[in-house]
């Protein structure tokens, strides 16, 4: 198959609502189709994953080891349908945080509500408020503040006790929810994603075999036609220690170069690719539609913010479209190791009991640290909620 087509650019950043574009370029790697979905009518997107019969991936001795101990998330581990099922389809998106008071005032001045600042210009730490309980207005304001400092440590959080239903709820305030191509989602609430490892389950170990360190710099799926915006991770259960993400500011990586070299980068596009992610895990367990290669800007726009962000990252990205093999190489790289060693636009966060991490992927980069040895009872699950956003543009 012919390798994806750049497209031009869409307009400069105008905060409004979606306006449909042309078509992305995309090339999808085939896989064997089941044929009982490939003759399903296609129906709408949400409810598609719950109306199918979905299976356990997690190892049975781990299962049984959870069931023993009486672990009160055993309806929150993932599971994945059998089968390759339609692809996702670019779909219309109106940023709720264009539609925020700028002064935040429902959110900065809520009754105990105490924001504190991780580094001067990216993270906050925020204590006294509760996601499950904030008001409309409060989760506009949210993803306002969220595009503004790039994320937020939520501590002391009640939602995960809150049930699935209200988890979704959440989530799909900011947009259509993500289902990822290796299923891992919840039974019945295909929205939300279990992001687990244990002694059994290592798939995230996968992606840094042969590595000297666990270090995977990536944003959530860059590769998809919408790609994701306003995220929550969501801990559950971790080691006594370790199982800590590390979190990079794009924007504040994009403000580092000099005018000359933004300049340039902003008229590059590159493939971001969902097979490299299918070929490192070096299995097909799990997957559930097509892979696909999608063509994005280098340089991408925040819609409610106006700010540019880095668009590139290790784990997708594969090439700079229209530069020589060597050239592009060069150019990704150091642009990698850029995002690598900025620790002056970095912030790292610890794991506790009831802490829900919301980040956006548009303007962010982060790696989960695989520095702990899983084993009887100890154990890695977060839920991830991921509201679909809009497909790049300059």
């Amino acid at each position: 198959m012919s390798p994806p087509i750049a497209i031009e650019p869409q307009s400069a950043y105008v905060p409004s609502t979606f306006t449909k574009s042309p078509e992305v370029a995309v090339k999808v790697t085939a896989l064997p189709v089941n044929k009982d979905v490939e003759e399903r009518p296609r129906p709408s997107p949400k409810g598609y994953y719950d109306s199918l019969e979905l299976f356990p991936r997690v190892h049975e001795e781990s299962y049984a080891e959870m069931k023993a101990e009486n672990y009160p998330y055993l309806d929150l581990l993932p599971h994945s349908p059998k089968g390759i099922h339609p692809p996702l389809k670019e779909v219309p998106h109106s940023d709720v945080g264009l539609r925020a008071d700028p002064a935040m005032p429902n959110l900065l001045k809520a009754p105990g509500a105490v924001f504190k600042e991780m580094t001067p210009g990216f993270g906050s730490e925020v204590h006294g408020i509760q996601l499950s309980q904030m008001t409309n207005a409060q989760k506009d304001e949210l993803a306002l503040m969220v595009a503004k400092r790039g994320l937020l440590v939520f501590r002391d959080q009640d939602l995960k006790d809150q049930g699935p239903a209200k988890m979704l709820e959440l989530g799909e305030h900011f947009g259509p929810l993500h289902t990822h191509q290796f299923g891992d989602m919840v039974k019945g609430y295909a929205g939300l994603t279990a992001v687990y490892r244990d002694q059994h389950k290592k798939l995230a170990d996968a992606h840094v075999a042969g590595n000297v360190s666990s270090i995977n710099w990536h944003t959530d799926m860059s590769y998809e036609i919408n790609t994701v915006g306003t995220t929550f991770l969501m801990h559950m259960t971790g080691p006594p220690s370790g199982g800590d993400t590390i979190y990079a500011s794009m924007t504040k990586a994009f403000s580092k170069l000099s005018p000359a070299f933004q300049e340039f980068l902003s008229t590059l596009s590159a493939v971001h690719s969902g097979h490299r992610q299918f070929s490192k895990a070096k299995t097909a367990t799990g997957l559930i539609r097509e892979t696909i290669e999608t063509i994005h800007p280098v340089v991408r726009t925040h819609p409610v913010t106006g700010e540019k962000a880095l668009w590139v990252n290790p784990t997708y990205t594969s090439e700079i479209v229209g530069l020589k093999e060597e050239e592009s190489e060069a150019i990704l790289r150091m642009l990698f190791l850029h995002t690598q060693m900025g620790q002056d636009f970095h912030v790292r966060v610890h794991w506790e009991p009831g802490t829900v991490v919301v980040y956006d992927n548009r303007i962010t980069q982060h790696s989960a640290l695989l520095d702990f040895e899983p084993g009887p009872g100890i154990r890695r699950h977060l839920i991830r909620i991921t509201p679909q956003a809009e497909r790049p543009f300059y």
